[in-house]
């Protein structure tokens, strides 16, 4: 498992109506706060504040295929040379990370290939270098 110290982060919250709305500064608009949107964004804060990954070079829920199905992607990281660098796959808290949610993140990885796959649920954080069709879990993200 990897331990995370998430920053101290004060997100721009507004109430539109009924509805909670936080301000996603990667994709620079208001999304709807759920849960996991939590989780998705205290974990941008960590990659951009805390292991200083190139906000530019970070992707937040795009589109792709994978078996004939349109899925969504929870955050991706490039490498400075524009080739996908880490997956990483958000649940909300109340959801445990379970061989279930390994299986989707790497469902997308292999669209995505990036060499490293992370999964997350706000408390705890797991972590894989995949190469040569193998997992090995890694206790700490990689350094920028």
């Amino acid at each position: 498992m990897i331990k995370i110290e998430y920053p101290l982060y004060e997100p721009k919250i507004k109430v539109d109506a009924g509805r909670e709305f936080i301000f996603d500064s990667t994709r620079k608009k208001w999304v709807v706060l759920s849960p996991e949107e939590w989780v998705r964004q205290n974990f941008l804060q960590y990659l951009i504040r805390v292991k200083n990954y190139p906000a530019a070079l970070i992707a937040v829920e795009k589109e792709i295929e994978t078996a004939g199905v349109k899925k969504r992607f929870d955050i991706v990281v490039y490498s400075n040379t524009h080739q996908p660098f880490m997956i990483v796959e958000c649940k909300e808290m109340n959801v445990a990370l379970t061989d279930l949610v390994l299986t989707q993140a790497l469902q997308y990885n292999s669209v995505i290939q990036a060499p490293y796959l992370v999964i997350t649920n706000g408390s705890h954080c797991y972590g894989f270098f995949c190469g040569d069709n193998s997992l090995k879990e890694i206790t700490s993200l990689p350094a920028w």
